[in-house]
């Protein structure tokens, strides 16, 4: 569990330290997502990027690349690699991210 479902805000993610994994988790609506915190181009951590709710994406700060919520997959350059998505549920108003 990372936090309460009700707490996170709405279309922008927070930064979660989850067993030594650093993961951005970010709330849609009723949907919350779950990705590796850092740009597979950049190094750069996605959590400090704007998070676009009408595309479910995020883009990195650094170069712009954005990364779709659901896949990971990169939707634009200069980011060709995907970065990791975590299985993220909601359990009694509690974010619980599968590892």
């Amino acid at each position: 569990m990372v936090g309460r479902f009700d707490e996170l805000p709405e279309g922008r993610a927070v930064a979660f330290d989850v067993d030594g994994r650093r993961i951005a988790v970010t709330r849609i609506g009723a949907s919350v997502h779950a990705i590796e915190d850092r740009c597979s181009h950049a190094d750069v951590p996605l959590s400090e990027g704007s998070v676009d709710v009408f595309e479910c994406a995020i883009e990195c700060v650094m170069h712009g690349s954005m990364f779709d919520l659901r896949t990971g997959e990169p939707l634009s350059l200069p980011a060709t690699r995907p970065v990791r998505v975590y299985r993220a549920t909601v359990r009694d108003g509690d974010v619980v991210i599968e590892l």
